[in-house]
């Protein structure tokens, strides 16, 4: 306990945080009245994991029942720890997985060649159907919604998410749209309505994601889903869309994927990229994560995306920054999955579940604290494809 408690000092100048110990001694890490919190740890070999690894070693420890929230919630303790944590120039504790070696590793990681992109996609989206029913929205999607006020539900702001990609896309009947990365189909049924008929296809590497995708369009001979990595695609499009699948392509291949929308662009063509994104600079995806989550994962920095776009020959035409809308997403997430404790550890077990929502919880708090935020880019190949002002957004 000694050395973890060199680091627990160092690290909480706000809130207090209290630690009882596997004999019961209780601890107490003060900085500030803010917030207070108390944890427990069952298993000595826990303290030096964590004070060697702790952004792997805590969620393991969670997931194992090594580590308990005795006052309070997970959401709670991520959300004191990461406070303390802070995106600031003065902030040592900020962002530790930007050392050399964590970015390394990183750049390892994330080579995603096709078939073990197909693998890291799988790790997550091909998970029972019923878990992702039991938390997101009915049209089911898996990617930062859109709220317009505090009152809004997320079923509401999830079709003003859609809206407004629609607008961005300047969407027409007589229109094809390529949609990168189309989950369980939603968004492309979506623009083909908000585009009066629009032509869509939408690919996808995860067979569960396929399988509800194609029953929901089986009706509706204007939209087709396909089994596909991005790199093999051939055909021209008036649009292109990507949500939530950028954070997946791995820093290697982002010249590749932008050469690809290059490619796959008509002259006259508009795309749409959305994007997790960081406001802090290029880092690493901390390891936990990595590990039990987003295999291959990362969320680029601004800088790591714009020299890729420009040496695409890509023009950006409008840059967008959402910065607490997938805070308030991830929140209304972990209320319902929450809500279904039960039937989760039906599905699967505590074990699991414990996991699922450290995953939620953490991953609001990174939105809260850590300089996580949302990139939508919008780009084409001619400056004058999209109209000279912003105004056709908010029709």
């Amino acid at each position: 306990m000694y050395f973890l408690s060199l680091f627990l000092k160092k690290l909480i100048h706000f809130g207090t945080l209290y630690v009882v110990d596997h004999k019961g001694r209780k601890h107490r890490f003060h900085g500030t009245d803010d917030a207070s919190i108390t944890i427990r740890f069952h298993d000595p070999a826990v303290y030096w994991r964590i004070f060697m690894n702790p952004e792997l070693a805590a969620g393991e420890s969670y997931m194992d029942g090594t580590l308990t929230i005795e006052d309070g919630t997970i959401f709670d303790f991520l959300h004191l720890v990461t406070k303390n944590m802070e995106w600031s120039p003065s902030n040592p504790m900020h962002n530790p997985g930007s050392d050399l070696l964590s970015r390394l590793k990183g750049w390892y990681d994330q080579t995603n060649p096709m078939n073990r992109s197909k693998e890291n996609v799988a790790h997550h989206y091909d998970l029972s159907g019923e878990l992702y029913e039991l938390f997101l929205d009915e049209d089911k999607q898996y990617s930062c919604a859109y709220f317009k006020t505090d009152k809004d539900t997320l079923e509401q702001a999830q079709e003003q998410k859609k809206q407004h990609i629609a607008n961005k896309l300047l969407l027409d009947k007589d229109q094809t749209v390529l949609d990168i990365g189309c989950g369980w189909g939603g968004l492309a049924l979506s623009l083909n309505r908000l585009g009066a008929g629009a032509d869509v296809t939408g690919i996808t590497l995860s067979e569960e994601q396929l399988a509800v995708a194609q029953e929901r369009a089986k009706d509706n001979d204007k939209v087709n889903f396909k089994l596909q990595d991005y790199r093999l695609e051939e055909n021209t499009y008036d649009r292109i869309v990507s949500v939530g699948m950028f954070e997946h392509v791995g820093r290697k291949n982002y010249q590749t994927f932008f050469n690809k929308v290059y490619q796959c662009l008509d002259d006259d063509g508009v795309a749409m990229i959305h994007t997790i994104g960081r406001a802090d600079g290029p880092g690493a995806t901390d390891p936990w994560t990595r590990k039990y989550i987003f295999p291959g994962g990362y969320a680029p920095s601004l800088s790591e995306m714009t020299k890729t776009i420009e040496r695409s020959g890509l023009y950006v035409t409008d840059l967008e920054v959402w910065r607490l809308h997938y805070a308030k997403t991830l929140h209304a997430w972990y209320d319902r999955v929450q809500a279904n404790k039960d039937k989760i550890i039906a599905l699967y077990d505590e074990r699991f579940f414990r996991m699922w929502e450290y995953y939620l919880a953490c991953s609001e708090c990174a939105f809260l604290h850590l300089g996580h935020v949302v990139f939508q880019f919008q780009l084409t190949k001619k400056q004058d494809a999209v109209p000279f002002t912003r105004d056709y957004l908010y029709r």
